[in-house]
């Protein structure tokens, strides 16, 4: 099995358990979160952006970061089968918003496949703690490490966490990949299909990936109504919404956003049928 783990020099495995496990106040942005607040199309914070060229590992790509000084998440998002960053930079910008450092790439080829992906990914995490500019650097935390994609790169997402156990989340949307054997992920993961989806159809590709996900792992599954695999180009609320939801919950620790996933929020929200189905191993 092709190993895609990132190394963080200087940091030990314990010293990362142990910040992990800080109060999640910590991590925390000033205002609880809301329904209203999740369904915004940015969060409380302003960022800034740079600009990536010719790294090493991937095709480049845009990094979104907060303005405001802290030490936040580092989250990379891949885009699909022959899109570019664009494709996904509503969401980088919009998960930032919310107090993340988000790295947005592009892929070597428009054509690279999962496992491609998966390291690429991890390439970009590595460029955003080590290389990137002073700005970016000193508003990073590299213990909390996460991934999501679209298509391809949600099967690459997939691929990322079962092969680095130390990522904090994972986020695959209409996920595409050969292999639906997920049983090995450690990483707290939530797969969103879409009924609508005649690329990577659910019935092949969502639901058995979330299906061999193990029962001891966080996990969460949100079938779109009336959607198409190409629900994550655009700006989509549901899909923000989880984002964000599952990254403040799993990367800072937040338990402030579990009702949002699994509590009388995400019910009142999920019941105005955003949902096919949802399903989820709750309590987090």
């Amino acid at each position: 099995m092709k190993t895609t783990a990132l190394r963080i020099k200087g940091l030990s495995i314990a010293a990362a358990i142990a910040l992990s496990t800080l109060a999640p106040a910590a991590f925390s942005q000033t205002s609880p979160p809301t329904s209203a607040s999740l369904n915004a199309t940015s969060g409380p914070l302003s960022v800034s952006t740079a600009s990536v060229f010719l790294p090493v590992g991937f095709g480049g790509g845009t990094i979104y970061y907060p303005t405001v000084a802290g030490k936040y998440g580092v989250i990379a998002i891949s885009p699909g089968f022959t899109a570019t960053e664009s494709s996904i930079a509503w969401l980088g910008r919009r998960i930032a918003t919310h107090g993340f450092v988000v790295i947005t790439l592009n892929t070597n080829t428009t054509l690279d496949q999962p496992d491609s992906r998966a390291t690429q990914l991890m390439a970009a995490l590595r460029y955003v703690l080590n290389s990137s500019g002073s700005a970016v650097r000193a508003r990073i935390d590299p213990t909390r490490l996460a991934v999501a994609g679209h298509s391809m790169g949600g099967g690459g997402s997939l691929i990322a966490a079962r092969d680095n156990p130390t990522l904090k989340a994972s986020y695959p949307m209409t996920p595409w990949n050969i292999s639906s054997n997920f049983s090995t992920v450690r990483v707290p993961t939530m797969i969103i299909g879409a009924d609508g989806d005649t690329i990577a159809p659910v019935a092949s590709h969502a639901r058995p990936f979330y299906a061999s996900l193990p029962s001891s792992t966080l996990k969460a599954y949100g079938e779109l109504n009336g959607a198409t695999h190409f629900a994550p180009n655009t700006t989509n609320t549901p899909i923000g919404r989880y984002a964000v939801t599952w990254m403040k919950r799993f990367v800072d620790g937040d338990t402030r956003y579990s009702p949002f996933l699994c509590g009388a929020q995400h019910t009142s929200y999920a019941t105005s049928r955003i949902f096919d189905r949802y399903n989820q191993n709750c309590p987090y």
